[in-house]
């Protein structure tokens, strides 16, 4: 307090709180929120539940994964990929299977012994174990700063000039055929099913092969989604680009064409959350509020939300709204297939032996038609839903179980270690990419790492044989157009 010329005391001005403060105060309800009251609650609803091992381990593993989700929210840095890898594993892998323990009902039966549905949830609490180890381990080991190699290569992974226009023109081309071939925008506001029949009709794919589908669909998108992100960055951080009237037409232009193309009435569910996740961290690139929001907002949405959001799968004929009492039950009828699918995948094994690395080669190999090869492998999901006697085989399999299909524990343990290294790592190279001493508006690698956070929903939920499609083309997108450049380059303003 202090006086100003002998009048009455001042009190200084109010310092801002600041996120430790605020950090500090949400910690203790956050945690509670996640480990404690959301448990405790499902456990308290009515069910035919069995209180085994099962039900045990599938509670610990909820509050493993709710403790590492706060720790995400509540962090000083923003950690894209591990944030995301929690979300799902809380929401997908805790929550809604311990709903469905607590209940007493599976969106798919478990066909093995109840004993390969308690393996089922160990292997995924030790791959979660290993995740964090794996990351862990990327923590102790510094960040090197890179610079520039001799003769003027290297340094940062920008976006060249040139090749960064030729992909806006590659998509507008690639999405505007996409549309004419499937008859117009008219069928993309309709439905998935309307859609799909649009690709069998366009002559596409074949009764054996989906890969021309799968490359329409990919060209058709994914370009269109890079070029829009590419186009966000460079507003967000330029200002000259955002005084630039040919910047913000080619921008808004952009936007109309993945209103059309990447929408939620013709898209899956998961492809739209990338979409929406990839755009909003492109966006906000240092926004720890949005970066917080995500994660916290994205468990209520995937609670509440993402059960009903398959409304635009079918046509109205086809659509048989969800019949509730609770918003718990869902969960555990609808969608989160993922444990039990593990359980099924485990009694599969057992019968068949695992594919020592067959079933990731059909997936890295995903362009190849079956009519070249003959025994190219099918989705992991198809392959053991048809061993099941299922009608419908669009069934899941998360990272967890393609890894264990191939190499077993052992390969499993190894593999989500290794994610979790690269994914911490990532994340500190990409909370450098969009500092303030960052590469600027090219960075590659702060379109790329929301690209990825975003895509991992579709990567951990599986197949891979499915969901390498579109990656690839992502991946093949930024390689063309990646140049590599000393930081120091003069930079738009």
């Amino acid at each position: 307090m202090t006086t100003v010329h002998g009048t009455m005391p001042v009190e200084p001005p109010a310092k801002p709180m600041s996120w430790a403060m605020l950090s500090r105060a949400m910690a203790v309800p956050l945690i509670l929120g996640l480990v404690c009251f959301l448990p405790a609650l499902i456990a308290a609803q009515p069910g035919t539940g069995a209180r085994d091992n099962a039900y045990w381990l599938q509670l610990v593993l909820t509050c493993y994964a709710g403790a590492r989700l706060a720790t995400m929210i509540l962090s000083t840095r923003r950690r894209l990929l591990q944030g995301v890898f929690w979300m799902f594993v809380y929401i997908a892998m805790g929550v809604a299977p311990f709903a469905q323990a607590v209940i007493g009902q599976t969106p798919t039966p478990v066909v093995g012994p109840r004993a390969d549905l308690v393996t089922a949830i160990a292997l995924i609490l030790v791959g979660c174990a290993a995740f964090d180890l794996g990351a862990l381990l990327a923590s102790r080991r510094p960040v090197r700063r890179r610079s520039p190699a001799r003769g003027g290569s290297g340094g940062s992974a920008t976006a060249h000039r040139v090749r960064l226009r030729l992909l806006v023109l590659l998509a507008f081309a690639a999405s505007g055929y996409y549309v004419l071939k499937l008859g117009g925008p008219a069928v993309f506001f309709s439905s998935r099913q309307e859609i799909s029949a649009s690709v069998a009709e366009s002559g596409v794919a074949s009764g054996e092969s989906n890969v021309g589908s799968a490359f329409l669909k990919g060209f058709g998108t994914v370009p269109a989604l890079l070029a829009l992100l590419f186009c966000t960055r460079r507003l967000v951080t330029s200002r000259r680009a955002r005084r630039s009237p040919s910047t913000v037409l080619v921008w808004s232009a952009l936007a109309v064409v993945n209103l059309i193309v990447n929408n939620p009435i013709s898209n899956a569910r998961y492809w739209f959350l990338t979409v929406l996740v990839s755009l909003l961290f492109t966006a906000f690139p240092s926004s720890a509020a949005m970066y917080r929001s995500v994660l916290a907002m994205g468990v209520i949405g995937a609670l509440v939300l993402f059960p009903y959001a398959d409304r635009f799968r079918y046509d109205d004929s086809g659509y048989r709204p969800v019949q509730s009492s609770s918003v718990f039950e869902p969960l555990a009828t609808k969608d989160y297939d993922q444990t039990v699918m593990f359980a099924n995948t485990i009694s599969w094994v057992d019968t068949r032996g695992h594919t020592y690395g067959r079933q990731l080669a059909g997936s890295a190999f995903f362009f190849v038609p079956r009519s070249v090869w003959s025994g190219k492998p099918e989705d992991t999901g198809v392959r053991v839903g048809q061993w099941m006697g299922m009608n419908m085989t669009n069934l899941s399999a998360p990272l967890w179980t393609e890894l264990w299909v191939d190499f077993g524990a052992p390969g499993m343990i190894g593999g989500l270690a290794l994610i979790g290294y690269a994914a911490a790592r990532t994340d500190r190279r990409y909370a450098r990419a969009v500092s303030r001493d960052g590469p600027g508006p090219g960075s590659v690698l702060a379109i790329a790492a929301p690209l990825i956070a975003g895509y991992t929903f579709i990567l951990l939920r599986g197949p891979l044989l499915q969901a390498v499609g579109k990656l690839a083309i992502a991946a093949l997108c930024l390689a063309l157009i990646t140049s590599f450049r000393d930081r120091s380059a003069r930079r738009p303003r």
